[in-house]
């Protein structure tokens, strides 16, 4: 056992926050969608920041207390904006005639999302210099092991603040059937920029005058494509959530690895993708190539017999691909899984640029029309996933989970640029590939990676991979300079 995995988190502090200001819209009923209702099985969505320790001062003595009492009042603002995260989840029964529904209720006064002040005797380079993330990292999410459904009885959001020797992990908790990882990382940018307000108007005038405007405020009236329609409760076709809910998912023995992409790199990868596989329509994306080349590395890894089936499966935002397209600034889920399919000895046996090919077509083939489809199949026969169905894809497939193109370091919460983003236990299965956008410039990413001890030391081994991936002690020496 490592020292970071020795130590233990201790809480300090827990409160409940509700929103600044409470309008009578926040108040009505806030209906789930098709895309929200199917996730009340999965985890809800882990990720945070690790930022620098502020430095005291004689005008501040105490400079993180001040910080993390401004995160209380920060978030209690923010809330005013994305008023769903403080309600709870209520199911609304009836036998005659038969109707089961689900939707999030905001109008008691009482509820609201919990903040949790949390502290470890750990310094940033604990938790940054091992390869592998430290399992105390699970420990800096609240929740651990909650499934969206337990909204029903648990906050929608949970914020825990924890406090390193030398750094500042600010990590959320948040309902995955309330919103996807664009909700998500607006939500964090949200909190983030009135942090960085209520801090530069605390030094100025005093708290109370700090406003509450964001520059990108949230859709949150869910959009169901009826027309113009309002929202409705969805009949679901059950009697008690123990027809949908069995036995919750246990996760096997897993390695988890950070993966550095440099921009240089990434250009790389591109270019050998377009010579060998570019098509007449477009050109391969730089995403598509890293995604292509992952497949194909944990394809080799895995050492399956040349006729195995494998699929690479990709989280595709389905906002823009709508027409006409739905802002991004829609607060709920717009999101859907897509795939390419070969045989592992097709797909070893062909290149990088081949297999971004497969990819690309699948995106190109994920239409308005195809969308559309989707969603009115699911009305005509709604259903919310067994156990983890909607990720329990074959041994032998890849999921690429987020997006580089989320906003994560634009979350300045007043102490500058973050360090790292590292996630917690949630959903996390053995071929998850979780993307972020890489600190060493535009167009550089990094890759969290979750495989089994035995696959992931065959990857470390995998040339081709490891050609392509910065080593971490260059990405160690990056962030000193951060």
């Amino acid at each position: 056992m490592d020292q970071a995995t020795a130590k233990a988190v201790r809480q300090i502090s827990k409160c409940t926050v509700k929103p600044h200001k409470v309008s009578e819209e926040s108040k009505q009923p806030h209906y789930l969608s098709p895309w929200d209702l199917p996730v009340l099985n999965i985890n809800y969505i882990q990720k945070g920041l690790l930022f620098r320790k502020p430095a005291p001062s004689l005008e501040d003595p105490n400079p993180t207390a001040t910080f993390i009492d401004q995160l209380k009042q920060s978030l209690s603002r923010t809330l005013t904006h994305f008023y769903p995260l403080s309600g709870r989840m209520v199911t609304k029964k009836q036998d005659n005639p038969p109707f089961y529904g689900i939707y999030v209720d905001c109008s008691n006064d009482s509820l609201g999302a919990e903040f949790i002040h949390a502290a470890v005797d750990l310094s940033m380079l604990d938790i940054l210099a091992p390869i592998d993330p430290p399992r105390i990292v699970q420990s800096f999410f609240a929740l651990e092991g909650a499934i969206c459904h337990d909204g029903h009885t648990e906050p929608l959001l949970v914020v825990q603040v924890t406090e390193l020797l030398d750094g500042i992990f600010v990590g959320c908790t948040f309902n995955h059937a309330i919103g996807d990882g664009t909700s998500y990382w607006n939500f964090f940018n949200a909190f983030a920029e009135i942090n960085r307000k209520l801090r530069k108007t605390s030094k100025e005038a005093g708290d109370q005058h700090t406003e509450c405007s964001i520059a990108r405020p949230p859709i949150t009236k869910r959009w169901f494509m009826e027309g113009n329609g309002d929202p409705f409760l969805i009949n679901l076709p059950y009697s008690h959530h123990k027809e949908f809910i069995q036995d919750r998912y246990e996760r096997p023995l897993l390695r988890e690895r950070m993966f550095h992409f440099t921009t240089e790199s990434m250009v790389k990868l591109k270019a050998k993708a377009n010579e060998e596989g570019s098509t007449k329509d477009a050109q391969i994306s730089s995403f598509q190539s890293l995604g292509a080349l992952v497949w194909r590395s944990i394809t080799r890894a895995r050492n399956f017999p040349s006729d195995r089936k494998t699929s690479c499966m990709l989280t595709i935002n389905d906002r823009l691909r709508l027409n006409p397209p739905l802002s991004e600034n829609y607060f709920g889920n717009y999101v859907q899984i897509i795939c390419g399919t070969t045989t592992v000895g097709e797909l070893l046996e062909h290149g990088t640029g081949w297999a971004a090919v497969l990819l690309q077509e699948a995106i190109k083939g994920h239409t308005d029309e195809k969308i559309r489809g989707l969603k009115e199949e699911w009305m005509k026969k709604p259903l919310i996933y067994h156990g983890c169905d909607i990720v329990k894809f074959d041994a032998a497939s890849v999921i690429l989970s987020s997006s580089p193109r989320f906003d994560v370091y634009g979350c300045d919460f007043g102490l500058g640029v973050a360090v790292a983003a590292r996630s917690g236990f949630a959903n996390k299965y053995d071929g998850m590939v979780t993307s972020y956008r890489g600190l060493t410039g535009i167009g550089s990413a990094m890759l969290e990676i979750s495989l089994p001890p035995e696959s992931m030391s065959a990857l470390e081994s995998d040339e081709e991979f490891m050609d392509a991936v910065s080593p971490h002690e260059i990405h160690l020496q990056h962030l000193a300079n951060v």
